[in-house]
């Protein structure tokens, strides 16, 4: 019986990558050596700004589980009660995550336990008479601050501690029922997990155990929290598995419906969808959903804060619904959609429910469309380019560890990237690190290595990261960016089945937890 892939939260993905440089190699910060940009009959890199780098702080406690967690488990089949000790929390990680600052004497992203010895035996919250540890919901905070590039001030970090919370708090019922239907999770299931999220990183094991230890977690919280995943994923296979059939009649009805929607545009689309549950609270969510657009604007990754606040089965995948034509959505999301460009994300739209952000990825036009492939002018006449650099500076003689480190950082942000206005805020958050505006330049007067970058790129795109003397650098065009069209192909009916089967069986694990929070026992200290 197949699973639908959303119930297997992805909330580890991309974990090391999106992490701040200075966290990856062991507390060294970017070298502020500012070199300009390297023309071609130059190579003179003149310093252009200095800027301490960030201090050594003191050792963050350790990062193993606090002392009433209980250890790992070494059998072939492991209890998920014994699988799942207190501190299993690893925040939600996406690509286009800005790397986050730090301040002098301490490291970012770390909520140091020291700062209140009680922390370990602290409650947050009880569920179902089982607790939620201070030191479990520090963790999940300090991770998800980390490595998704935020600085929250305050006010935000009390939204940010309200929403892991409540995360935590399903999770913990989600565990709890697992734990009713005797499903096990087997370290062998784990670990193929943990070498998935490996494999897609391109990480060793010992990186990855370095990378958790800079955000202040441990190996054993990683485990735990893909433990709490699978565990229920089989537990709804074991409610549902008997439920969910895909008849040929409702293939053919859905195929039906996608030709009928083939003379449409179609938008591959993601949401965060925050719920009103109760009317009153309809100005509390809505500043929710207005405090999330605003981080997102900030350079925080739309699928990074999909995964921990959105409220709907596709927050498993970083909130995206995949492709809809329109007319498909609500009138309030589809008036919204219309308007959008690929690449822009929609300010929080009141629709049935609840709150809803759009992010629109792409865009086809209807089924039979002619597409132009015409390249895309030079901006200027003269052949000259709006061109702007980030410069990511390693210092002289950069380890093998931080240039990797650096080009991961640098594909990161360029995989985000949206415009050079953008560009010059995301260099606000790395320390130093320095945004130029170059202006209008030929790319003839510039070195060849940069011409030959330069010439793989479109309008309103970034070149590949270029390693130089004066460290790892992006050169983005500054002009429009031009879309290039695709057109609509129908879908196979395997693929229909497949997404036929993958909404049933969300729809029914998104109403199991609901009806599990409905008669839960939930306390918050």
């Amino acid at each position: 019986m197949r699973i639908a892939t959303t119930l297997l939260l992805a909330t580890t993905a991309m974990l090391g990558a999106a992490l701040p440089l200075h966290a990856q190699s062991g507390g060294a910060g970017f070298v502020p050596a500012v070199p300009a940009v390297p023309a071609k009959t130059s190579s003179a890199t003149p310093s252009l700004r200095e800027a301490a780098p960030a201090q050594t702080p003191d050792a963050p406690p350790s990062a193993e589980a606090p002392p009433s967690a209980d250890a790992a488990p070494n059998t072939d089949v492991a209890p998920v009660a014994a699988a799942a000790p207190a501190n299993s929390t690893v925040a939600a990680v996406a690509p286009g995550a800005a790397a986050a600052p730090t301040t002098p004497g301490a490291r970012a992203g770390v909520i140091d336990a020291k700062d209140d010895p009680d922390n370990f035996n602290s409650v947050a919250a009880t569920v179902n008479d089982e607790a939620i540890s201070d030191y479990e919901l520090r963790q999940r905070i300090a991770l998800f601050v980390s490595t998704s590039g935020l600085q929250p001030d305050a006010e935000q970090m009390k939204r940010i501690r309200g929403q892991i919370l409540e995360k935590l708090e399903d999770e913990k019922l989600q565990l709890q029922e697992a734990v009713k239907k005797h499903i096990t999770v087997s370290p062998v299931e784990v670990d193929k997990q943990i070498s998935s999220l490996l494999s897609q990183n391109n990480l060793t094991i010992e990186q990855l155990r370095g990378i958790l230890a800079a955000a202040g977690a441990s190996e054993l919280a990683l485990k735990a929290q893909i433990t709490a995943q699978i565990a229920w994923q089989k537990t709804v296979q074991e409610e549902y598995s008997d439920r969910v059939n895909i008849s040929p009649a409702q293939v053919d009805a859905e195929v039906q419906r996608y030709a009928d929607g083939a003379n449409k545009p179609h938008f591959l689309v993601s949401e965060i969808f925050l719920p009103v549950s109760n009317p009153e609270k309809d100005s509390a969510v809505q500043k929710d959903a207005q405090n999330i657009e605003s981080q997102i604007k900030a350079g925080a990754p739309f699928a990074a804060l999909a995964r921990q606040f959105s409220q709907n089965p596709a927050a498993a995948q970083g909130g995206s619904i995949g492709w809809v034509h329109e007319g498909q959505l609500a009138n309030e999301l589809n008036s919204a959609l219309v308007q959008m460009t690929p690449g822009s994300m929609s300010s929080p739209i009141r629709a049935a429910g609840g709150y809803y952000i759009l992010l629109l990825q792409a865009r086809q036009e209807p089924l039979g469309t002619k597409i132009s492939n015409a390249p895309a002018p030079s901006a200027n006449a003269d052949g000259s380019l709006p061109l702007s650099r980030l410069l990511l500076p390693l210092g002289p003689s950069p380890s093998k560890e931080l240039v990797e480190n650096g080009m991961k950082v640098a594909t990161q942000i360029r995989g985000g990237f949206q415009n050079c206005a953008q560009l010059k805020e995301i260099s606000t958050k790395i320390p130093g690190s320095v945004f130029m505006d170059l202006g209008n330049m030929k790319p003839s007067d510039l070195s060849p290595e940069i011409q030959k970058a330069l010439a793989q790129t479109q309008s309103g795109t970034t070149t590949a990261p270029l390693v130089s003397d004066a460290g790892v650098e992006l050169i983005a065009r500054c002009d429009k960016k031009v879309e290039v069209q695709t057109a609509y192909t129908m879908p196979t009916r395997q693929q229909v089945e497949a997404n036929l089967f993958d909404q049933q069986i969300s729809a029914l694990a998104q109403r199991y937890l609901r009806d599990l929070k409905r008669d839960a026992n939930v306390e918050v200290r």
